[in-house]
């Protein structure tokens, strides 16, 4: 009695088990293409039909034993078919358009080997090129037909290099010319009855102070002037003349891998207020400014695709702001980009970047500055003129790491010497010394005695 019921136990126990354990059931794969349409055939009238995702794959019956499939997006769900008696399940898995993207490659290049293989985020290419050009253009169309996916180019081309870090050796150059042109009159009349100033008041023009000792304050002495004591008259002359160049030049070399970016700044920041919302609070925030490079390479056998980005930026004062009680200077920045293609150790300009500025500022008294001739004593001008040019050069290297026995040493400083068994403090031990200044072992054979010549000649141990 006790075994029969110890039986109903464990069947009772392997019956719950195999309820409760996942099933493993697999269920057909019926492959469909995003785009296009299959008609799946069944053996039983159809009485209803559920899809999991109809955005991936959308069903619908046709005929009483027909059901047509249309795939809309990479994915895989399930679709379950109801029968009078029976139900069946399937794996409905929608693969990207790359039969057409294929066959497309193959048309455009006839006689290569290219092979594309698809995932719900990537797409491969593999296979075997005749040419450079065919491996960058191939990929260029299969991104163009997937601009979500993710191309992962695995073409051998033919003289591929095994180095896929690139070196870039970029050269700013900035150069620019300032001009400054300042020319004005201003007249004084100080007499014991009556006093008067002339001025167009562009310029730093003198003043009467009756409380100084000296009533007539000159601002500027850099200028041109004439003063009649005797008869309390001045003329004041502006008279300016200004040329300036700067030159700025930055060399900076970047190393990269293969579809990676870099970039370079060699400037700095400055402090930005920023008030928060309603609170009046400031912050600060701080904006880069300088010498930015950013580029990412692309190696295709001897060829180096580069998409590059420089920019120039610097501080402009003279249209910067005035935020709660802090001045914010203004940036002039100037940035390109481009993509080009370049073999190991050519080079690319990017020039014509240029900004010329022209201020005229001219002013005159009215009606004295409408008489012929005499009317210029009475009219000032500034004229200030600015020309600025940016060159980039920049020259793509394929590099490999160095070797620890390839490493140069560093200018001025010399190489240390190897070190050898016996020299510094082992060399004196009883027994000699190894490379740690240990004693040599006990049944090691001891060093050699040094031989000594003899006056007779020979020598003795």
């Amino acid at each position: 009695m006790t075994s029969q019921r110890t039986a109903a136990l464990v069947a009772a126990a392997l019956v719950v088990c195999a309820v409760l354990a996942p099933s493993a059931q697999t269920f057909e794969r019926l492959p469909v293409v995003a785009g296009r349409s299959r008609v799946l055939t069944t053996s039983f009238d159809v009485i209803r039909i559920a899809v999991t995702n109809p955005a991936i794959a959308d069903a619908a019956v046709v005929a009483p034993r027909e059901i047509l499939i249309d795939g809309k997006a990479p994915g895989t769900i399930s679709l379950i078919i109801w029968g009078a008696e029976q139900r069946l399940q399937f794996d409905i898995d929608v693969q990207p358009a790359v039969s057409a993207l294929q066959q497309q490659l193959r048309t455009i290049f006839p006689g290569e080997e290219i092979f594309v293989n698809a995932s719900e985020e990537a797409i491969v290419l593999s296979g075997r090129v005749t040419a450079n050009e065919v491996a960058l253009r191939a990929e260029e169309i299969a991104q163009a037909s997937a601009a979500k996916a993710k191309i992962i180019n695995l073409l051998q081309k033919p003289n591929a290099s095994d180095l896929k870090q690139v070196m870039l050796a970029v050269r700013f150059a900035e150069v620019e010319h300032n001009a400054l042109t300042e020319l004005g009159a201003s007249y004084l009349a100080n007499r014991p009855d009556a006093s008067g100033i002339v001025s167009t008041q562009q310029f730093g023009n003198p003043i009467i102070d009756d409380s100084r000792p000296a009533p007539i304050v000159i601002n500027d002495y850099l200028n041109v002037f004439f003063f009649l004591k005797n008869d309390g008259l001045l003329a004041l002359v502006k008279a300016l003349k200004q040329r300036g160049l700067f030159q700025s030049l930055a060399e900076p070399n970047l190393i990269a891998y293969n579809g990676q970016e870099a970039s370079f700044l060699a400037g700095g920041e400055i402090p930005v207020p920023i008030v928060q919302g309603n609170s009046g609070q400031v912050s600060i925030q701080y904006k880069e400014f300088g010498v930015r490079l950013n580029f990412t390479p692309k190696i295709s056998g001897e060829l180096i695709r580069l998409k590059v980005r420089p920019e120039v930026s610097s501080i402009d004062n003279t249209n910067g702001i005035v935020l709660s009680g802090f001045r914010v200077p203004a940036l002039k920045t100037r940035r390109a980009e481009t993509d080009v293609e370049l073999r190991d150790g050519q080079s690319f300009a990017i020039a014509g970047l240029m900004d010329n500025q022209t201020v005229e500022d001219h002013q005159m008294i009215p009606l004295l500055g409408n008489i012929p001739v005499i009317g210029n004593l009475f009219k000032s001008k500034s004229d200030t003129s600015a020309k600025t040019e940016l060159l980039v050069l920049i020259t793509p290297h394929l590099v490999r790491p160095l070797e620890p026995s390839e490493v140069p040493p560093l200018p001025g400083v010399k190489p240390a010497a190897p070190v050898k068994p016996g020299d510094g403090l082992g060399g004196a031990l009883e027994g000699g010394g190894g490379l740690a200044d240990a004693p040599a072992p006990q049944n090691a054979p001891g060093p050699t005695a040094a031989k000594t010549r003899k006056p007779g000649g020979g020598s003795e141990e």
